[in-house]
């Protein structure tokens, strides 16, 4: 089984993220595509409660059979790749891959055991404006160079923080957010 991990705030999960994982399926054959939202990552705060953030990847899942939302970085400690993908391979052993934004992947060097990461995984690096991928010796990565989804989580919050809804949430994210008040100041 071909599996990715796609980790990430999900703060809150849009349809960029949805496309990027649906190319990277179709594109590399993955038979899976776990999102796994972040319960404390090291490099920014999530403020939104990672129940509601988990809650967004599921419904927005529910739409692709190939993706799965998964609670493995869900609990109290840092949420650092080499553990999460640790986890995944040692149920799934073979190829796994690692989808990420080539903003991220351009700081790959400062994550922790980050040699141990592009040693275990193949990275699906999806490319950013602004962003060169310039991998380091030993990883190997293929590249999405053609999405062009200009949309972030951050641009996303402010919207809702005026009361407006973007229309590249899925509706099901829309309505769960409108229902629990998420994002209101």
């Amino acid at each position: 089984m071909k599996i990715a991990i796609f980790g990430g705030t999900f703060n809150p999960i849009h349809s960029a993220h949805l496309a990027m994982a649906r190319m990277a399926a179709d594109r590399l054959g993955l038979d899976r595509v776990l999102f796994i939202p972040a319960g404390h990552p090291p490099h920014k705060e999530a403020a939104t409660p990672y129940e509601d953030r988990y809650r967004m990847v599921e419904l927005a899942c529910a739409a692709d059979p190939r993706f799965v939302a998964s609670r493995l970085e869900e609990g109290n400690e840092t949420s650092y790749s080499i553990h999460t993908i640790e986890r995944v391979k040692g149920e799934n052993p073979g190829t796994l891959y690692f989808i990420v934004g080539s903003d991220a992947f351009a700081d790959i060097q400062t994550w922790y055991r980050w040699r141990d990461v592009i040693a275990a995984v193949e990275f699906i690096v999806v490319a950013r404006p602004g962003h060169v991928i310039e991998p380091p010796a030993g990883a190997i990565v293929h590249r999405l160079d053609d999405v062009s989804l200009p949309v972030s989580s951050s641009e996303i919050r402010r919207a809702l923080a005026r009361g407006q809804v973007s229309p590249e949430l899925p509706p099901a994210v829309a309505d769960y957010i409108r229902t629990h008040r998420l994002y209101t100041k």
